[in-house]
């Protein structure tokens, strides 16, 4: 399934269960994709999470029901999977601005949430730089955390921070970024602060050894500062190379991210010519 029907069928799937208990793998699964890259590549071309789009679609709906029908707000609130009505009213209210009862109440203004409409437009003239690389397997050491997919944008960065402010750095620098996700099916994944191995040094307490696989990797160049350089090339992966893209497909649940050594640097990663680079696993359809 080429990406932009992956990313149609998935808004159309959610429609259809919208008062069911779905999940992100449930979406990833029908459309056959890796819910670590589904989910980043959906919320670079939509602008939202999964499970952002089907809450702001629930609440939505939950307050056209309310404001148009006489079931109760229980029922209304059960419906759109709150099992009570104070998760519900709390939820309600932070997406309205007013409450469920003061809508039966009081003639107000509720917001609503039209569904999706995926359009891509792709741009010609941008030259993307990459490279269809294969690789061997390779062993890294690294220090390791679970994240869920919903809330890593915003918890990953706290990682790297408390791995510095621990004084691990003089033991893993941190050449790498890496997402695992194997088996294609969580609701969360995990992902590697990592350099590579060293088999002639000891390897530190609370520090692990990991072994990547060989794969086909896409390699997409970086150059410029960070955050804002990796940010620029995620977003046009998934919004213009991957819409176009007609003889690969994602392979496995890995993605890398190297960063190149900021003592290089006049400015470290800062530096308008900073080099990283991202690694996404293909193969030929």
């Amino acid at each position: 399934m080429e990406w932009t029907d992956a990313v149609e069928s998935a808004i159309e799937f959610m429609e259809q269960h919208i008062t069911e208990d779905i999940s992100i793998e449930d979406v990833a699964d029908h459309v056959h994709i890796s819910p670590f890259y589904f989910q980043k590549g959906f919320h670079m071309l939509c602008g939202y999470s999964i499970a952002e789009y089907i809450r702001n679609r629930r609440l939505a709906l939950a307050g056209g029901d309310i404001a148009a029908t006489d079931m109760k707000i229980i029922d209304i609130a059960m419906k759109y999977g709150y099992d009570s009505p104070g998760s519900f009213t709390k939820a309600f209210t932070r997406f309205h601005g007013i409450s469920p009862l003061m809508v039966r109440k009081e003639e107000v203004m509720i917001k609503t949430f039209a569904p999706l409409k995926l359009e891509i437009s792709l741009k010609g003239g941008y030259l993307m730089n990459y490279k269809i690389v294969d690789k061997e397997s390779f062993t890294v050491l690294a220090v390791s955390k679970n994240f869920s997919y919903e809330t890593c944008k915003q918890e990953i960065p706290g990682f790297w921070q408390e791995h510095y402010a621990k004084g691990n750095g003089r033991y893993v620098c941190g050449m790498f970024g890496i997402n695992i996700d194997p088996q294609k099916g969580h609701d969360s994944f995990e992902y590697l602060i990592a350099d590579l191995y060293d088999p002639a040094k000891e390897i530190p307490q609370g520090f692990e050894t990991r072994v990547i696989p060989a794969f086909t990797w896409a390699v997409f160049s970086c150059d410029g500062p960070l955050p804002a350089a990796l940010q620029d090339v995620n977003a046009k992966i998934f919004s213009e190379w991957l819409p176009a893209l007609k003889e690969y497909e994602f392979a496995a649940g890995y993605c890398v991210e190297m960063y190149d050594a900021p003592d290089k640097y006049p400015k470290g990663t800062q530096d308008e010519n900073y080099h990283s680079e991202i690694w996404i696993p293909v193969q030929k359809r």
